[in-house]
């Protein structure tokens, strides 16, 4: 019998990274699981969607940024054992495993259209379901990364690396954001954070010493949100985005047929729910073949489409003709918003009913720190084990663990001429 190609290579690649250097494949069963179409798709999504429109470097992908983070989960583990802390080889690999695929359910443009391919579900629940069906392919090869994914390992500790408010991913995103769009408030001292790395009572604790880095890490979090994720100008994108698919989604559903490729034809066509995509093999087939192209060159036919509204929001995404976007703390004021909507109907000819298409009302919020949601313990000295915000003598506790929430508007720049 014939054996399989990939057991014929040489498995323990190293790959050169613009932000750590080398970065080593543990395992064979790492380096089988990035061979992997599921994992390989991930080439083909932008870790910030459409953030390049304000950033132009920004145009690293999730497999960038899912590789980092594997990295530095194996520097973590590396410095848990190096203080005593017994994790198995099986730990080990379980714990990359679960930080390697944790972000494997994005669907195209990462965040932007995380509720409009498959509605209601957020992409951890996808990355579970995809990692399950990779763990039918590898015969159970994963069950100690699901166990960690899913909080469910016996050694708390290593979810915690995965998903808290100081795991991997964080870390790696803040650092690798920072990096491509230049924006140096992001910078973190992520090498020092790992190096304070320890565990106490099953839980990831950071030692009293690196109460500086962490205090700078929680700050730069905060930056990154309203500099670089929530700014603006990408949530006019983001929000035209969401309007072109939401339209060729109700074009397609009263009989129009839209350019598309197999698999966005079928989620213009289909409502999926949660349930079809966990038990639906087809489905989820459909989804992993989705991503970034298939999107954008579908926008790129629909520029020309006999639908006014369809190629006008097209055609505003690929040359950039963005909404204006207008953010403030407070609600907008009512007469403000009926002259908007008069100046559209006015400039666009449309009803009431396709307003939705040119105007966005709504809410984005964010918070430094959450209280009560697996804190940042620091150790200190004493052997105690402390809240970060009663360690720290630089931090006002109710402005850092208090959710912003800031209102917003986008619609047409050419109302205002």
């Amino acid at each position: 019998m014939q054996a399989n190609h990939l057991d014929l290579i040489n498995k323990r690649k190293i790959i050169n990274d613009p932000v750590y250097g080398f970065i080593n494949i543990q395992t064979d069963l790492l380096f089988d699981l990035i061979e992997h179409p599921f994992f390989q798709r991930l080439r083909r999504i932008k870790q910030l969607g459409l953030t390049h429109l304000v950033y132009p470097g920004a145009l690293h992908t999730r497999f960038h940024h899912s590789l980092g983070a594997m990295h530095l989960m194996m520097e973590a583990l590396q410095v848990l054992k190096s203080k005593g802390h017994k994790i198995s080889e099986k730990e080990t690999e379980g714990a990359l495993i679960a930080i390697l695929l944790h972000d494997i359910g994005h669907g195209p443009f990462s965040h932007a259209l995380e509720h409009s391919i498959i509605k209601g579900v957020q992409h951890e629940t996808i990355s579970e379901v995809m990692m399950n069906k990779l763990n039918q392919q590898f015969n159970g090869a994963l069950e100690t990364g699901l166990a960690i994914f899913r909080h469910q390992h016996p050694k708390h500790y290593l979810s915690h690396l995965v998903s808290s408010q100081l795991d991997m991913d964080r870390l790696d995103y803040l650092t690798r954001d920072s990096f491509f769009t230049g924006v140096s408030e992001g910078v973190i001292g992520t090498q020092r954070i790992i190096k304070m790395l320890n565990i106490a009572d099953d839980k990831l604790v950071a030692e009293v010493k690196g109460i500086h880095s962490i205090e700078k890490f929680i700050i730069a979090r905060r930056i990154m949100y309203w500099q670089v994720y929530l700014h603006k100008t990408v949530l006019a994108a983001e929000n035209i985005l969401i309007k072109i698919l939401a339209r060729g989604k109700k074009l397609t559903k009263s009989g129009d047929t839209l350019f598309a490729t197999p698999s966005l034809q079928y989620f213009l066509q289909h409502d999926v729910s949660r349930d079809e995509l966990i038990q639906n093999e087809e489905v989820l087939i459909k989804f992993s073949n989705l991503d970034d192209f298939d999107i954008l060159s579908a926008i790129k036919v629909w520029m020309d489409h006999p639908d006014p509204i369809l190629s006008w929001l097209c055609k505003a995404m690929i040359h950039r003709r963005l909404f204006r976007c207008e953010i403030q703390t407070e609600p907008f004021d009512y007469f403000f918003l009926e002259d908007i909507k008069d100046k559209i109907y006015k400039q666009f000819e449309i009803d009431e009913e396709d307003l939705t298409y040119f105007l966005v009302s709504d809410t984005t919020s964010n918070y430094a720190y959450k209280q009560g949601h697996e804190e940042i313990e620091i150790l200190l000295k004493n052997g105690k084990v402390v809240d970060m915000l009663d360690a720290s003598d630089q931090f006002d506790t109710g402005i850092l663990s208090k959710q912003t929430t800031k209102h917003f508007i986008c619609y047409p720049k050419e109302i205002l001429y």
